[in-house]
């Protein structure tokens, strides 16, 4: 016997038979069925010549994917299954947005049958969402449905493969920019008048992300052997969503080996997504002292949170944006479109400045907490020193040293 023979007789090797009206059928099995019995399947034709090919062609492909799934599934039927397997491994903003996506995804294409799936249907998702949403969300959620078509691909169902030559769709152009060092200058002379300056003044020399920055704690803050204060980058404060909205019974939506410490209600501080966003750097000379005296006047945090709301809790990453919108209205400052800088801006306003001084990649890759994809560039062999000298130079563009 052929090991292609070997393989089918997994299936069975399929028996011609007809019935008493003339049809000729074809059966074959395909495994088994949830409640234990055979599942037993059948093609016909009009004479044994044709049903005996129909018969072979099903064994083929049978042979092909070498699987014994119900490739009659359906995308909602699928989606429902994949979403609590992704659940287990997705960081929780991840899920939140595969969710979302596949609203969209059954809403459209959810009727059809996995092994059915065509272009045109992953178009039609596309042309779903770009009615009343961006094509930079049509892009996103381009990146889910292929996912999770993927992992039904891994668990034996079978996929067209051109479906998955499907292009996204093309992003929206951002028009996120750096922050012009004559609306930094504007910018810094608010700042310098709040109580918490600091928490701004951090930002915009410094270059961290909005978690890293509400998530720091004092004992990330620590003295050098020369006196220098250093920062670690080990935590970011992020909402967790719950595993049912609304419901805190519920508990936390959280993957495996997923490291985060609750603070209060939904706030924890949770791991970087990247070990280059898990990072040390220097502090800026200016900015140090900044931090010294705002020590003294911080309201105590029962998690040592550097810049707590005014009761000592996390700080809410909303009311923490408005303030930021509030200093550029009083700086008469804002985007040339109108709007106001977002608070990622100001991270890469430093990146801008960094890279205009001519700064080494490695060093700006080793301060922003970046990921490199063209080679592996650790950031541990960055020497501090050149990290701080480099943000050194950027307070004296500011004119701060």
């Amino acid at each position: 016997m052929s090991p292609r023979e070997t393989k089918r007789r997994q299936y069975a090797s399929g028996s011609l038979y007809q019935r008493a009206d003339g049809r000729w059928f074809g059966a074959y099995e395909v495994g088994f069925k949830k409640n234990g019995k055979r599942d037993r399947r059948t093609v016909s034709a009009a004479t044994r010549v044709e049903a005996k090919q129909k018969l072979e062609a099903r064994l083929r492909e049978l042979d092909r994917t070498g699987t014994s799934k119900d490739q009659r599934k359906t995308v909602k039927a699928w989606v429902d299954e994949w979403l609590p397997i992704a659940e287990k491994k997705n960081r929780p903003n991840t899920h939140t947005a595969d969710i979302a996506a596949t609203k969209w995804i059954v809403e459209t294409i959810g009727h059809r049958p996995l092994s059915e799936l065509e272009p045109a249907d992953v178009r039609a998702v596309h042309n779903a969402i770009e009615k009343t949403r961006s094509s930079s969300t049509a892009a996103r959620y381009h990146g889910t449905l292929i996912r999770l078509l993927k992992a039904a691909s891994v668990e034996g169902h079978r996929i067209p493969p051109n479906v998955f030559l499907v292009e996204k769709p093309e992003e929206a152009v951002n028009d996120r920019q750096d922050i012009p060092l004559a609306d930094c200058l504007a910018l810094l002379q608010v700042i310098a008048t709040l109580p918490h300056g600091s928490r701004w003044l951090f930002a915009l020399l410094q270059g961290p992300r909005q978690g890293e920055t509400l998530g720091l704690t004092w004992d990330e803050l620590v003295r050098d052997p020369a006196g220098d204060l250093d920062v670690t980058y080990a935590w970011q404060l992020q909402p967790l969503p719950y595993r049912e909205l609304r419901n805190p019974a519920s508990g936390f939506r959280v993957p495996r080996g997923y490291e985060a410490r609750q603070l209060a209600g939904q706030m924890h501080l949770v791991r970087p997504k990247s070990k280059a966003g898990w990072r040390n750097a220097p502090v800026v000379d200016v900015v140090a002292k900044a931090l010294e005296a705002w020590k003294t006047v911080a309201p105590p945090s029962p998690h040592g949170l550097v810049w707590p709301a005014l009761d000592g809790s996390p700080a809410d990453e909303n009311e923490d944006r408005q303030e930021w919108h509030a200093i550029q209205g009083t700086a008469m400052v804002g985007h040339p479109s109108g709007r106001y800088y977002t608070v990622h801006e100001v991270r890469h306003g430093t990146a801008t400045m960094l890279k205009a001084l001519g700064v080494p990649e490695s060093t700006r890759v080793a301060i922003m907490g970046h990921s490199s994809k063209a080679s592996t560039r650790i950031y541990e062999h960055t020497e501090v020193a050149e990290m701080r000298k480099a943000l050194n130079r950027v307070a004296t563009v500011l004119q701060l040293g």
